[in-house]
């Protein structure tokens, strides 16, 4: 929405106008000394005044309402005209008052808080990672009020097309750190990161230029091959990747799996919402394959994980990519292309499994909500979501032994269901 200066009063604000006014836009003072109230659309009140110093016309800010009232608005407005009829330029003569805070500053302060909010370390260091490695080497020493738009837009364009993911996450940071400096009284006026009406006129929309990468995954008639050469591996790496691949569960929810989140006697595994993607609890029915798989896997003595790593922590999330990629060497030494994309060409991977899983269940006319569903994928509104009283589970259930089936060899399921 554009903002439109507004007259407030014929004869200036009032103090009583300045505490209900909520309305985004511009309010003048009207009384000659370029003194308005500024709102923004998420109703942040800030004083600013409109000078001309030489051939120069800027803006200075005097504060936030209404931690700075009318009349020490105006007072600080007066001042600033007498300063310019004195030749001294205001805005200048205030940074020299001050040591104005940098980008990497406020990086930092904003940062203390902002990375408790994260529960998984990842997260943690892709924050700091991409600010570091892009918008440090340029935005370093930046006084926060000398920050236009151009400085973001030199910090993004080096990656914008290249790494277009990357890029709008770190557009995304920066807008967050500067916003904290503008609700810190750090810096004023409006956000030079801001995306819509802003930068996203001097860059290329990211749907044009992006092109989804999908996980290279195994194709339907590729996949019992593989399951019967990965069947005849062992170590609890290539248990627990037979696990992810009967289940269709991610490899970092199967990595992190523990013993009380398993109940053997109903074949079920209930994975708590602080460990899924979505934040919500899910809960995966077992097909018989994956409970005997269970009752196999040895245990290590004070360990808690269902397939721990040799010294009883958690398996990293490079080790069952490792089993698949000892098994693509093979096949290649053998001379065989072994198991790759049917369209990429690049060899599978284990979040591949699932893509693999979702083409086998829309293939045999599996409900697409079952088939997504068993993937702990968000199906529907949020009205259908609510309506939606049943996870499905018995049908699940089924699906998942029909999958067992056919990785096994035992005979295809049955094309409708």
């Amino acid at each position: 929405m554009s903002q439109k200066p507004v007259i407030a009063r014929p004869t200036g604000l009032t103090a009583l106008f300045v505490a209900n006014i909520k309305e985004p836009g511009k309010y003048h003072d009207g009384r000659g000394n370029g003194l308005f109230l500024r709102i923004d659309p998420k109703g942040r009140k800030q004083w600013v005044q409109r000078i001309t110093f030489g051939s120069k016309r800027r803006e200075i800010g005097l504060g936030s309402c209404p931690t700075v009232t009318l009349a020490m608005a105006r007072d600080e407005a007066l001042e600033n005209k007498r300063r310019v009829r004195q030749g001294l330029d205001p805005l200048a003569e205030k940074r020299k008052s001050q040591k104005a805070m940098t980008f990497s500053d406020a990086m930092e302060r904003y940062l203390e808080v902002k990375l408790k909010e994260f529960r998984n370390e990842k997260h943690r260091k892709q924050w700091r990672s991409s600010l570091d490695a892009y918008a440090i080497p340029k935005l370093r020493n930046v006084p926060l009020d000398e920050i236009t738009m151009q400085h973001v837009q030199k910090v993004l364009e080096p990656i914008w097309l290249e790494k277009t993911e990357t890029a709008q996450r770190l557009r995304g940071r920066i807008e967050k750190i500067l916003d904290w400096a503008t609700v810190t009284e750090q810096r004023e006026g409006e956000n030079p990161a801001r995306y819509k009406g802003n930068l996203s006129e001097v860059l290329p929309k990211p749907a044009r230029i992006t092109k989804t990468k999908h996980h290279p995954a195994l194709s339907i008639k590729g996949a019992p091959t593989w399951w019967g050469a990965l069947r005849s591996r062992t170590g609890i790496a290539a248990m627990a990747l037979r696990f992810a691949c009967l289940t269709a569960a991610r490899s970092g929810e199967v990595r992190g799996m523990t013993w009380d989140e398993v109940d053997l006697d109903e074949a079920l595994w209930i994975i708590p919402a602080e460990r899924m993607k979505g934040q919500r609890e899910h809960r995966v029915p077992l097909p018989d394959a994956a409970v005997q798989i269970l009752r196999e896997v040895p245990r290590i003595e004070g360990s808690d994980f269902v397939f721990p790593a040799p010294r009883g922590g958690k398996l990293s999330d490079m080790t069952l990519s490792a089993v698949m990629r000892r098994m693509q060497d093979n096949e290649e030494a053998e001379g065989r292309p072994g198991y790759r994309d049917e369209q990429s060409g690049r060899p599978a991977v284990p979040h591949g499994l699932r893509s693999t899983f979702r083409d086998w269940a829309a293939e045999r006319g599996y409900d697409h909500i079952q088939a997504e569903l068993a993937l702990a994928h968000t199906v529907g509104t949020n009205v259908e979501r609510a309506y939606r009283r049943t996870d499905l589970l018995i049908k699940r259930r089924q699906m998942l032994e029909d999958w067992s089936d056919f990785l096994e060899n035992r005979g295809a399921a049955s094309s409708t269901q």
